[in-house]
């Protein structure tokens, strides 16, 4: 017999003992867009306690140390630069972990600051260690309050936006659930702000390009992600094996009905063929630092019979990288066929490509690997 959506939903979510929750700016500065809402701050808190006494672990993914700080500089948010964004995140963000201190204190809980950026993560150690700290904290018995370090983070080590560090979290803490909580009531058929007769999605299977296209972009002023970047978040959290929930952050114990098999928000599904934590960062938290392209022969070995990319099939080297550094691995038609670990500069891989691994101790004087990448560190695209 075919279970219903609240059936299945219920078996995921009932069962959540690690959840992460995100809140983001447009929540808690709310319609005015300025100033943070304490109140919304306390209501998150007491229902998150409400939680942590019942055995589970929360960490809280928030927003708010930007929007806080640029109205204590008397600065518009809209057109900041750079500098005066990570002015604005240093002056912001000790009135925000004091928010959260604040009212996760009168539930009788402590609190312990996390701030994130992209280089933390993309280097496997600091990765684990990230891990290490968010997991003694959660054993404590603390709640991390985590944020991207905006005083430091510049393109090049940016997340984007808090939708897609919470997904990260969710991998970091290996988490059973994400909660979104947004300013709207989940994912619409088109933006319920722009459009009223817009129906709600109650749940999501697979976020595909029709998905994407639905979610759109977001009217809020405050954040820097909408709609779609809380759907891309529910799809990397996803194939993590991790379901995700957006539900309307502001509705007095929604994340209690959340954990149940009511339609509340939206509801996504987590990924038929769940990643490794391994190679989920691999595929969502390392940038490629260059480009291997293969032959057809490379390209059937790696990818429909589960071979390690050996140095014989690559016909062309692009950038620059160092070994252990991520790279896209393209096939002869220009299709992007995978990303992986490279186990050799580029600058050695240049003078290997095409010969067989006999041959690269004779031609560098050294082998390292008979493998380029190794099928365990390659996830694959379709």
């Amino acid at each position: 017999m075919t279970r219903s959506f609240g059936e299945r939903r219920a078996d995921l979510t009932r069962g959540a003992k690690r959840i992460v929750i995100k809140v983001g700016s447009g929540l808690l500065t709310g319609a005015g867009h300025t100033e943070v809402d304490e109140t919304v701050i306390a209501m998150i808190a007491g229902q998150a306690a409400e939680l942590v006494r019942t055995g589970c672990k929360i960490a809280v993914v928030s927003s708010g140390s930007v929007a806080i700080g640029s109205r204590l500089l008397n600065v518009n948010r809209k057109g900041m630069s750079i500098p005066q964004r990570q002015a604005a995140a240093a002056l912001g963000q000790g009135s925000l972990i004091a928010m959260w201190a604040k009212y996760f204190g009168e539930e009788g809980f402590k609190v312990g600051q996390v701030l994130l950026t992209h280089d933390d993560l993309k280097n496997r150690r600091r990765f684990l260690n990230s891990r290490n700290t968010i997991n003694t904290l959660l054993d404590f018995g603390l709640v991390p309050i985590i944020n991207e370090n905006d005083t430091v983070a510049v393109h090049e080590i940016k997340f984007g936006d808090n939708d897609a560090l919470s997904a990260r979290v969710t991998n970091l803490m290996e988490a059973d659930l994400l909660a979104i909580l947004s300013d709207v009531d989940g994912l619409f058929t088109a933006d319920p702000r722009l459009t009223p007769d817009a129906g709600k999605i109650d749940y999501v299977e697979d976020v595909d390009d029709s998905i994407l296209e639905m979610a759109g972009d977001s009217s809020s002023m405050t954040g820097l992600g909408g709609m779609s970047s809380k759907v891309q978040a529910a799809a990397t959290a996803g194939k993590f094996g991790a379901p995700t929930v957006i539900v309307p952050g502001t509705v007095p114990g929604i994340l209690k009905k959340a954990l149940g098999s009511d339609p509340v928000g939206t509801f996504f599904f987590p990924h038929k063929d769940q990643l490794s934590s391994k190679k989920h960062w691999i595929e969502f938290i390392l940038k490629p630092e260059g480009e291997v392209h293969i032959d057809q022969g490379a390209r059937e070995a790696v990818k429909l019979k589960g071979k390690s990319l050996l140095a014989l099939g690559i016909t062309r080297v692009v950038g620059e990288f160092e070994s252990g550094e991520a790279v896209n691995i393209f096939g002869p038609d220009g299709e992007l066929v995978a990303k992986g670990l490279v186990n050799y500069h580029s600058h050695e891989l240049v003078r290997i490509s095409g010969k067989h691994s006999g041959l690269i101790e004779e031609t560098l004087g050294y082998k390292v690997y008979d493998e380029i990448v190794h099928r365990n560190d390659m996830v694959f695209f379709t």
